[in-house]
């Protein structure tokens, strides 16, 4: 959990523009209402919530008299973060949305951008979109060092003649703040939006591909029965890496009940061959690196297999649910029926 990092993500724009509909809708766990803020400058708060690796600082003294300074303020407080020695404390990444029924960008928006450009990629976020008619250019124009402006409709509108808008370029924002996020922290991007459920999974694959090569280097090492008891742990580390990806709430009891009997019972013609290889590492000179080469081979064959199973039902779970998170129930009978589909097909090559 700690691993993959913790992302900070500021949202400025006057009220009434979406903010707290964009981000709940971009997030997990209905963060506006639900998570816990705090004051950090004038017009601007914390918001977390245990268990999603996001804090979002919600700025909104861009209505005030003095904006320029709480802009000041909130200028010195991302520059002071940023001199951190702790990555996690750092501002990442910063979205300025303006609502495209308003047709204007104020001067506050623009004093604004010119002074988080500095110290963090900004990107705008035009809001409550049905009809661009140039405005996305307008912006593009006024705030020229914007790394992008996006268009977004958060919810789905229906109007009284029948016609219905459907919610638009959320994923296409959150690819792009994937992009801007720094490399440490984009499991933690990834963990804490409910936009994309491939990017999630594409930071799961890398996970399960970090795991193989690792059980594989423990289980080449030429000593009789050294390596199971390294491997496991690799491979409960690597279920408990996959879950943080998804953004799940599960226990450590449960990840590492779940792994074992896996593997006690469907990954049993697996564990087998890890036994013969241990018994070859018995045999003086070539019987050794016949049993490390079998070894890491079954190794990472085993570690791959969990992985990419555990995957499957995770993503099989969430599609199915529109994203809501699965019981843990739920999560070990998918688990056991993927892993069970994924041995017998290795078995039969």
């Amino acid at each position: 959990m700690n691993e993959r990092g913790h992302v900070n993500i500021l949202i400025a724009g006057r009220s009434g523009v979406g903010k707290s509909t964009l981000i709940n809708s971009v997030f997990d766990g209905d963060f506006v209402r639900t998570g816990v803020g705090k004051p950090v400058t004038q017009g601007t708060r914390e918001i977390r919530k245990e268990g999603i690796p996001l804090s979002i600082f919600d700025t909104r003294g861009l209505e005030m008299a003095n904006y320029k300074e709480s802009d000041e303020q909130l200028r010195k407080f991302i520059a002071d973060r940023r001199l951190s020695t702790d990555p996690k404390t750092h501002i990442h990444l910063a979205w300025i949305c303006i609502a495209e029924d308003l047709r204007r960008v104020e001067d506050a928006e623009q004093d604004l951008v010119s002074r988080l450009i500095d110290y963090v990629p900004v990107v705008g976020v035009i809001t409550k979109s049905r009809a661009d008619q140039g405005f996305r250019q307008k912006v593009h124009d006024l705030l020229p060092k914007l790394t992008n402006v996006i268009r977004v409709r958060a919810l789905r509108e229906e109007f009284d003649d029948g016609h219905v808008l459907e919610p638009m370029g959320l994923k296409e924002l959150v690819e792009h703040s994937m992009q801007l996020v720094p490399e440490a922290h984009r499991r933690a991007f990834a963990a804490a939006q409910k936009v994309d459920l491939d990017m999630k999974t594409s930071q799961a694959h890398q996970a399960v591909a970090a795991a193989s090569v690792t059980a594989g280097g423990i289980a080449a090492v030429p000593i009789p029965f050294a390596d199971a008891a390294a491997i496991i742990p690799v491979q409960i580390t690597m279920i408990a890496g996959i879950t943080a990806i998804y953004g799940l709430p599960v226990t450590e009891g449960f990840l590492s009940s779940l792994v074992v009997s896996v593997l006690g019972g469907a990954g049993g013609a697996f564990l087998g061959r890890t036994i013969v290889s241990g018994l070859l590492k018995l045999i003086p000179g070539a019987g050794s690196v016949a049993g490390g080469a079998i070894g890491a081979a079954t190794a990472g064959l085993i570690t791959v297999a969990l992985g990419e199973a555990y995957i499957a039902a995770i993503y099989s779970l969430l599609a199915k649910n529109a994203g809501k998170a699965p019981s843990e129930q739920e999560i070990a009978d998918a688990f056991k029926k993927e892993f069970v589909a994924a041995i017998t097909m290795r078995g039969k090559r």
